[in-house]
């Protein structure tokens, strides 16, 4: 690939305009929900699943429960997306505001980080 080639892709990535939202793991065997605010919620995904399989994720029920109830048992979901225009954008305090609201309607559910 040349370099004009490779400059292209650069700016294309960073000029993306990426899923932001609230993110949802839910075990199936126990019902518990454990939902957090994602930036990139393709990337979070990937980061809290690979955390998982190596039983080394920082929410310590969460990784019990997977180790318990197996990978099978859990279901990821994106809850809401947040409607955004710009990416550069400080969007936490709306992210938050949307996983309030969606720990307010599960009672099983708690944040994946706190």
């Amino acid at each position: 690939m040349d370099i004009k080639r490779k400059k292209e892709l650069l700016t294309e990535w960073k000029n993306r305009n990426p899923e932001m939202g609230v993110i949802s793991f839910r075990c199936k065997c126990t019902g518990q929900s454990f939902l957090g605010i994602s930036k990139d919620t393709k990337a979070d995904y990937n980061s809290n699943h690979f955390k998982l399989l190596m039983g080394g994720h920082p929410n310590k029920r969460m990784q019990e429960l997977w180790n318990r109830c197996g990978e099978d048992t859990f279901e990821y979901a994106v809850l809401k997306v947040l409607k955004y225009d710009d990416p550069k954008a400080d969007h936490k305090d709306e992210l938050e505001a949307l996983r309030e609201k969606c720990l307010a309607a599960d009672p099983q559910a708690e944040k994946i980080w706190r």
